[in-house]
C-alpha cells in the first residue's frame, strides 16, 4: 500500500488501486505514449511519492532524450525509484541501460506477456547483461508455475512443428499457466487458432523466439513477419538490433519483399531522412557492415509506423508493403 505506481501507460493507472497502491500518471497525451517527457516522470514520482514506474518502450526513449530537462529536485525524485519496468515491445539493452542511469537505485524489468496471460517471464537488467550472445531479447524465464515451449518454423514461416522445450529451436512461442484467459473473451475463430493442435489452457503468442540452454527465452518478432528468404526463414529482431549500433540509425525494421519462399530482406530506418526513399550510399554501406544478413536494400523514412497503445510495436506487415510498392519504381510516399 506504501509502494505508489506511476504508469505512462493509461490502462495500468487501473492497476495501482486494483493492487491496493496509490498510481499516478504523468502529465502527457496518453494516446502519444512516445512524447511523454524526463521532466513529466519526475514530477509524478515527486507528487505521488512512487516507488515503481512503469513505461512503454517508447515512452522510455524519449525519456532518456530528454533527460538534460531534469532539475536537481528531479533526479533527486528519481533516485528513490526502486523498481522500473518495461513492456509492450522488446526493449533493447542500451534503452535500460539509459534509463538506468536516470533511476540508479531502482531494479529495471522488462516483463514478457499479453492480454491472454500476464505475466509469462520476467527479466531484470543484470540477468540481462549476464546472458548477452543470443539473438533477440531476452526476457527471462517463466514466472511461478507457467511453461513455455517452441513450435519451429517451416520454410514457409509456419509454426508446424511439435512444441519442444529443446534450446535453438527458432519458432513460435507456445505458453501455458494457470491464469491464461481467465476472465478472457475473444472472438471463436481467434481463440481456436490460438489453440490450435495444444492440449487444453496452452496458447499460441503469435511471437516467435527460442529458448536458450538455460532456460530463457528470447524474442524474436512476430510470426507474421518472419522473412522467408530461398535460405530458410528468417525472423527480424535480431537484424534490427544490428542496424541499431549505427550511430545514425535511431530506429530500424526488418521486412521481407517478394513472394513466399524467395523474399529478400529489406532494412528500413529512422536515420533523421526528412523525406523517405534510398538511403544514401554511406549509410546503406553501414548498416549493412552492421549485419551478417545479406539485405537486398536500405531505406530510410522519418518515422516508422507503430502501434496505437504502446507506440512501440512497428508495424512491419506495412513497412513490407511500402517497401515492395517503393522498390517496384512507386513514388516514395510515407509507408
Amino acid at each position: 500500500a506504501d509502494t505508489g505506481l506511476v504508469t505512462g501507460f493509461a490502462p495500468f493507472a487501473l492497476l495501482g488501486p486494483a493492487l491496493g497502491t496509490r498510481s499516478a500518471t504523468p502529465a502527457m497525451d496518453v494516446s502519444a505514449p512516445r512524447t511523454l517527457t524526463a521532466a513529466a516522470v519526475a514530477s509524478a514520482v515527486r507528487a505521488s511519492d512512487a516507488r515503481m514506474v512503469f513505461l512503454s518502450p517508447a515512452a522510455v526513449a524519449n525519456v532518456v532524450a530528454t533527460a538534460s530537462a531534469l532539475g536537481a529536485d528531479d533526479r533527486a525524485a528519481l533516485e528513490r525509484v526502486e523498481t522500473f519496468l518495461s513492456t509492450g515491445a522488446p526493449v533493447g539493452i542500451d534503452l535500460l541501460r539509459r534509463a538506468q542511469r536516470l533511476m540508479p537505485n531502482a531494479v529495471a524489468h522488462t516483463p514478457y506477456g499479453m492480454t491472454e496471460c500476464l505475466l509469462v517471464a520476467d527479466v531484470t537488467l543484470p540477468e540481462i547483461e549476464r546472458a548477452a550472445g543470443d539473438r533477440g531479447v531476452c526476457v527471462g524465464r517463466p514466472l511461478g508455475t507457467g511453461q513455455v515451449r517452441v513450435s519451429a518454423i517451416d520454410a514457409d514461416g509456419r509454426a508446424t512443428g511439435e512444441p519442444t522445450t529443446d534450446a535453438g529451436v527458432t519458432g513460435e512461442i507456445v505458453i501455458s499457466a494457470p491464469h491464461l484467459k481467465q476472465g478472457y473473451f475473444r472472438l471463436y475463430l481467434t481463440d481456436r487458432e490460438a489453440r490450435r493442435g495444444l492440449p487444453d489452457r496452452w496458447h499460441r503468442t503469435g511471437d516467435v523466439g527460442h529458448l536458450d540452454a538455460d532456460g530463457r527465452l528470447w524474442v524474436e518478432g512476430r510470426l507474421p513477419h518472419v522473412i522467408t528468404t530461398a535460405d530458410g526463414p528468417v525472423t527480424p529482431v535480431g537484424i534490427e538490433q544490428d542496424a541499431e549500433t549505427v550511430d545514425a540509425v535511431a530506429r530500424a525494421a526488418a521486412v521481407g519483399v517478394g513472394p513466399v519462399g524467395r523474399q529478400v530482406v529489406v532494412a528500413v530506418v529512422e536515420a533523421g531522412a526528412r523525406r523517405p526513399g534510398l538511403a544514401s550510399p554511406a549509410l546503406t554501406d553501414a548498416v549493412r557492415a552492421a549485419t551478417p544478413q545479406r539485405l537486398a536494400a536500405v531505406l530510410v523514412v522519418p518515422t516508422l509506423p507503430t502501434d496505437i497503445r504502446h507506440n512501440s510495436k512497428i508495424n512491419r506487415t506495412r513497412v513490407a508493403a511500402w517497401a515492395e510498392r517503393l522498390l517496384a519504381g512507386e513514388r516514395p510516399t510515407a509507408p
